[in-house]
């Protein structure tokens, strides 16, 4: 299950992870977003415990998705050792975020 990131608890578990991050900036009412949520969910069962899969509901955590500009959802961010290194916006083949997570692993 993808983790549950805040603006309280992002710093710890995206900008200080040793592992690779995904995170996922979406909202409830966001009919893409809905889309993706079984990709998501997917990959944090593929890469449990080899990389960090997460979201962030924007409409009650607004603070890292305003700093990292977000200014579509879905956007779904790679950080590697704290640091953006990708970004992608809209929905893709689960493949494309896979691709991703793999080449920082």
């Amino acid at each position: 299950m993808a983790l549950e990131i805040t603006d309280a608890n992002f710093e710890e578990v995206v900008l200080k992870s040793s592992q690779p991050v995904l995170v996922d900036f979406w909202a409830e009412w966001c009919g893409p977003c809905r889309m993706l949520g079984p990709i998501i969910e997917e990959l944090s069962s593929d890469y449990d415990g080899k990389a960090v899969i997460g979201k962030v509901d924007v409409d009650s955590n607004q603070q890292y998705a305003a700093q990292f500009g977000v200014r579509n959802i879905p956007t779904v961010l790679i950080f590697k050792d704290g640091e953006l290194v990708n970004r992608q916006v809209g929905v893709s083949q689960k493949n494309v975020y896979a691709d991703y997570i793999d080449a920082l692993l």
